[in-house]
């Protein structure tokens, strides 16, 4: 059954990440850099000080650091552990995909990007969901195409993302509960 997931997996793959243009392979190199979500960033640093104030703000940003941290962690923790090779790595699909991205790491399941992304989106939808209603959507919607990017790179399998994006889910609903109870009365209930 596992292995024929994983073939699935492989063919979605293929599917997705042939999807790609070379003319669009400058804007997915961007959305997946560390410097392409920076302007999201500074909007939502802005959001977050105009609604709570800087003790508040402090305390959202330790968060944020402790949460981004933990699912890169989790990540690589995973990584090590299941020992799945990237698409990028295996031989039989070099010839078939298109490969992008700067480099190709050694292992790939799940992929901390997603994680990361879907972590902030579910962290920040919640805080915002009463006053910025339409936010939450938007932050998810962020976090698929950052998901996205990284099959259309050619680093990761749909499943690596998924995954990611289930373990990121997961960690920025705990770490929002977690700002509930240091800061319960600024803070929104779920």
């Amino acid at each position: 059954m596992i292995e024929n997931l994983l073939h699935y997996d492989e063919q979605l793959f293929v599917f997705l990440n042939n999807l790609g243009n070379p003319t669009w392979d400058g804007f997915w190199l961007f959305i997946t850099s560390k410097f392409g979500s920076i302007p999201l960033y500074i909007i939502l640093l802005y959001f977050i000080f105009k609604q709570f104030g800087w003790k508040t703000t402090l305390i959202i940003l330790l968060l944020l650091a402790l949460m981004i941290a933990a699912t890169d962690q989790f990540a690589n923790l995973f990584k090590h552990g299941f020992q799945r090779p990237r698409p990028c790595q295996e031989e039989h699909l070099k010839e078939i995909i298109r490969f992008i991205a700067p480099r190709c790491g050694r292992y790939g399941y799940f992929s901390a990007h997603a994680a990361s992304a879907m972590a902030l989106a579910v962290f920040i939808g919640l805080m915002f969901k009463n006053s910025l209603k339409y936010l939450p959507y938007f932050m998810l919607f962020w976090a698929a195409i950052v998901g996205y990017s990284r099959i259309y790179l050619g680093v990761h399998y749909p499943l690596d993302v998924v995954t990611g994006f289930a373990i990121g889910g997961i960690i920025g609903y705990l770490f929002y509960l977690l700002l509930q109870k240091w800061v319960k009365p600024n803070i929104s209930n779920p």
